[in-house]
């Protein structure tokens, strides 16, 4: 066995500086752990984290194309990451918050999940990266 925890996730975007504004608003991802220019290949990169410890890279390459679903299960039909998940203290609110005042894009609204005390939805992020909010009672 392997003993490991998770680091960071990575997200492939089309503009650097406005989805590292746009996590830094919505989720407090406002501290830069790394920044990285590879100018021969055409890519920039910042990972940025915030106090709860969550921990997101975002990538940039020009010409880079979207993913575009329409809900969390088209997602699947490529074999690759689908989405983030992300639990939140108040899933009614992170909601709420995150379509009306981030400018996120509502893709489920918040329903009972297949846990007991758990509930989620899905956004998508500026550019359409799907992010999965779990709400539960407990922390």
């Amino acid at each position: 066995m392997i003993s490991a925890r998770f680091h960071h996730v990575s997200l492939s975007v089309a503009d650097l500086s406005a989805q590292e504004a746009w996590y830094g608003s919505a989720f407090g991802l406002t501290r830069v752990d790394e920044r990285l220019e590879l100018p021969e290949a055409g890519v920039r990169t910042v990972v940025l984290s915030n106090p709860s410890g969550l921990r997101v890279e975002f990538v940039e390459r020009p010409g880079s194309s979207p993913a575009v679903h329409t809900d969390p299960f088209t997602a699947t039909a490529v074999q690759t990451f689908t989405h983030l998940a992300l639990h939140v203290p108040d899933l009614d609110v992170a909601f709420a918050r995150l379509t009306a005042e981030c400018g996120a894009a509502p893709v489920s609204s918040p329903g009972p999940g297949v846990t007991e005390d758990m509930r989620y939805a899905y956004v998508a992020d500026p550019e359409g990266n799907l992010l999965e909010l779990i709400g539960t009672s407990r922390p």
